[in-house]
């Protein structure tokens, strides 16, 4: 079923950032905020720009209409700890999303607005698709960055498997989240709702 495939696919995004935050949280602001070498310069600069862009394509998914103005400021917070809610806040949007999906949805089609206000026609699983890439992608850059600060990056690779179970069990209770069955027919249910 391609929606419960976004889906995991989301609850893994929400889980990879949340372990990546709760590393770099503990992180002096120096570290936070010191030029390496990546895409964006700092580890600060990268998780923004992948909440902005986390944003644009959301916006796009559910109609917002927000467009560029959605990336228009690449660095919106200057506070991990406000930062890393407000992405926790944008994964569960996209969890929520995500678990609405069925066969229908993933083909529907979204409007991109591109610059210079150019509209391109994409499938919601290909703008999914895309934007799970994205966040792996800049993810490994800052996990790559972390490699050079005070703190191990976390462990993100251990998820799919039912054998993955041990760790992430701790995390999911920690968010509110409950998986019943195994690795293929896990369930989402959040407490918080």
């Amino acid at each position: 079923m391609p929606g419960t495939s976004f889906f995991h696919q989301a609850r893994n995004n929400a889980w990879s950032n949340y372990r990546l935050f709760g590393v770099c949280k503990k992180l002096p602001e120096a570290e936070l905020i010191t030029r390496r070498a990546s895409f964006s310069p700092t580890i600060l600069e990268t998780l923004n720009h992948t909440l902005v862009v986390d944003w644009y394509f959301l916006d796009a998914l559910l109609g917002g209409g927000r467009g560029q103005e959605s990336i228009a400021h690449a660095m919106q917070f200057d506070d991990i700890d406000q930062l890393a809610a407000v992405q926790r806040d944008t994964d569960a949007r996209l969890m929520a999303f995500c678990a609405k999906l069925d066969d229908k949805a993933v083909v529907r089609e979204v409007t991109l607005t591109r610059p210079d206000d150019v509209m391109m026609r994409e499938s919601v699983s290909s703008v999914l698709s895309h934007l799970f890439n994205h966040q792996t992608h800049h993810r490994g850059q800052v996990h790559a960055m972390l490699c050079d600060v005070t703190q191990l990056p976390p462990q993100l690779g251990e998820y799919h498997l039912e054998s993955d179970a041990q760790f992430r069990n701790s995390d999911f209770n920690l968010l509110g989240w409950n998986v019943a069955g195994s690795s293929v027919g896990m369930v989402y249910r959040d407490n918080h709702e």
